[in-house]
């Protein structure tokens, strides 16, 4: 395998295994369940694309191509059901009386009120 081939490789599999500890972190961090399914599922979405691009680079340029088919309708999956399942997912908290927190909701909380 020639060099270039694994320096893409790397860049694209650090830059998801990147997306991935910064969606984490943004899903631990943020204040309500919406602003988290949204940082969980765009990072899922971009971060699968990268590692799994990532993954067909070295098997693309070796000619397996079955291989390389297989990664591509799992991507595919991937893209489809991702934002479907967090559109139920915010769909079905928001009819079950989650509300999103809005920006007065925050300004309350830091002057010393309760948010609910």
């Amino acid at each position: 395998m020639t060099a270039w081939v694994e320096i893409l490789t790397w860049i694209l599999v650090g830059l998801g295994s990147f997306l991935t500890i910064v969606g984490a972190y943004g899903a631990l961090r943020l204040p309500d369940l919406y602003t988290r399914m949204h940082a969980a599922s765009v990072t899922d979405t971009l971060a699968t694309f990268l590692v799994l691009a990532g993954c067909s680079v070295p098997v693309l340029v070796s000619g397996d191509w079955l291989i390389a088919v297989k990664l591509f309708f799992i991507l595919v999956f991937l893209w489809f059901t991702s934002p479907i399942a967090s559109y139920a997912l915010g769909h079905a908290a928001f009819f079950d009386d989650e509300k999103p927190l809005l920006d007065h909701d925050l300004t309350d909380d830091q002057e010393g009120g309760s948010v609910r």
